[in-house]
């Protein structure tokens, strides 16, 4: 099975201000799943205000640049692109909630190794973008996508593909299936899932091939042990588009 472990923006995951032990210690984690082939997928978004929402509604889409914290909502899955600019991003992603329907879709680049102060930046450098469509009553039931609507993603991906900027597309299962980790001064507390809207932005994921939720669990402790106070939540991956 594959689970995803999302840790919340901080203060200073939104201030870019790493922490090198912080990066250290996370890099073995990595490290130790890469090794022991429970790794999929990582990534880690850039704060807020570098990151668009698009609202579509009865057909027209409205673009917001710079996500305002504690007003974000559950999400569903997620689509990875490489592209050359952020406003190309953006149009993918119009292209993605029009195939879907009335959505709403937060745009934004993921954090780079030089980002981080690891390695120079390379000339001509891709931009990777994520791009998160929110939860509804329907994602969150386990609703499967109409016929219609699994059509038009899967030719939008086809259309990813051959213009060379698809990466990865996965769906999430619901909350219901998941669960919440808040830690606080190194005391965990979790919460099965459902769990409610959250107040605080994704700063960033991990995709992992484990056996069961508590496996998933398990790790996210660990995870949450580096990171210090944080909000994590943990969600099955199916299969699908999100």
């Amino acid at each position: 099975m594959l689970f995803i472990v999302m840790h919340k923006a901080t203060e200073a995951t939104e201030n870019m201000k790493p922490d090198q032990t912080i990066i250290a210690r996370m890099g073995r984690l990595i490290g130790e799943a890469q090794a022991n082939g429970t790794f999929h997928n990582a990534a880690g978004l850039m704060p807020s205000k570098y990151r668009v929402r698009l609202t579509l509604q009865g057909g027209k889409v409205t673009r917001t640049d710079g996500i305002t914290p504690n007003q974000n909502e559950l999400v569903k899955g997620f689509t990875m692109l490489k592209v050359r600019s952020l406003d190309e991003a953006v149009e993918w992603a119009t292209r993605l909630a029009e195939a879907t329907g009335d959505t709403t879709i937060d745009v934004g680049p993921v954090v780079e190794p030089w980002d981080l102060g690891l390695m120079a930046k390379p000339a001509n450098a891709p931009l990777h973008v994520l791009a998160t469509p929110r939860a509804d009553d329907a994602s969150e039931a386990g609703t499967p996508a109409s016929p219609t609507a699994k059509a038009n993603l899967a030719a939008l991906v086809e259309s990813m593909k051959d213009a060379g900027v698809y990466l990865a597309q996965e769906s999430l299962g619901p909350t219901s299936r998941g669960a919440r980790l808040r830690t606080s001064r190194g005391k965990h507390t979790w919460t099965d899932g459902p769990f409610a809207e959250s107040k605080e932005l994704i700063a960033g994921f991990t995709i992992l091939k484990l056996g069961s939720l508590a496996e998933a669990k398990a790790w996210a402790d660990r995870y949450a042990d580096i990171l210090g106070d944080i909000e994590v939540d943990v969600r099955e991956v199916v299969t699908g588009s999100p």
